[in-house]
């Protein structure tokens, strides 16, 4: 696998289109690439942000999260938040490299998502491309934080390896390789936390993705998330009082 980091205009809120912006940046794109591009940029692009002087962010965090507990309980003063499916901190909220700003997630990061692919494969004139709009955030039981795929489009999220054998002639009965988080890890990786001004990556030589040419279908969506129920770690999930703002 291959991943360039790729450097853009500084971008601020509503400055820029992003079809605009991965026009200029992007000035090729072979068969079979991956284009991973951070939620924030996406945000801004599209204009998803209110200045700090005109929201309390606790209040926009409790309402953009599905669930939260109480800040109160976290030695940081930090929100652990449930958003879209993903355990992430503040609802995804984030005030970095955003000039006074708080920049949520996308509105509908599917559609999004969905409209990109359909942008650059019809612009590049190629058949097998796969987008994922990703952000970053910290793993139970370790320090620093990892990239996550909150949408994706072009290629099979899951590669279910269920009912192969192993080298000794075992079947696996529940592996399953989450390609959507593991190609936004390695993306955000290159692409940096801090002020690299790279928040596009490329990816190339990805033999182990499977193209699709189609927007992930409804299923497909939902067979990448896990009920809690049914989660390896729902015992934890379901034993602490989450609160919610949603109807």
């Amino acid at each position: 696998m291959k991943i360039q980091a790729i450097k853009t205009r500084i971008v601020e809120v509503s400055s820029y289109k992003l079809t605009k912006l991965l026009n200029e940046s992007l000035l090729q794109i072979r068969e079979n690439s991956i284009i991973a591009v951070t939620s924030k940029v996406v945000s801004l692009c599209e204009g998803n942000a209110i200045p700090f002087d005109s929201a309390n962010k606790d209040e926009l965090i409790e309402n953009n999260a599905d669930f939260f507990l109480p800040k109160s309980g976290n030695k940081y003063d930090v929100y652990l938040t449930i958003k879209n499916d993903l355990l992430v901190p503040s609802a995804g909220i984030d005030e970095s490299n955003t000039n006074g700003f708080y920049v949520m997630w996308p509105k509908d990061p599917q559609c999004s998502v969905n409209s990109l692919w359909e942008f650059l494969r019809n612009k590049h004139n190629i058949k097998n491309l796969g987008i994922i709009i990703t952000d970053s955030a910290p793993s139970p039981l370790k320090w620093g934080v990892t990239g996550k795929c909150i949408a994706y489009c072009g290629f099979k999220g899951i590669n279910s390896k269920v009912g192969e054998e192993d080298l000794f002639g075992r079947k696996l009965n529940m592996t399953q390789i989450n390609v959507a988080d593991a190609l936004a890890a390695a993306a955000v990786l290159c692409m940096g936390e801090s002020n690299e001004q790279t928040p596009v990556a490329l990816i190339e030589d990805v033999s182990f993705v499977q193209f699709e040419n189609n927007p992930p279908s409804k299923e497909e969506l939902e067979n990448l998330h896990i009920d809690i129920k049914d989660d390896l770690f729902g015992q934890l999930l379901e034993d602490v009082k989450w609160h919610s703002n949603k109807e």
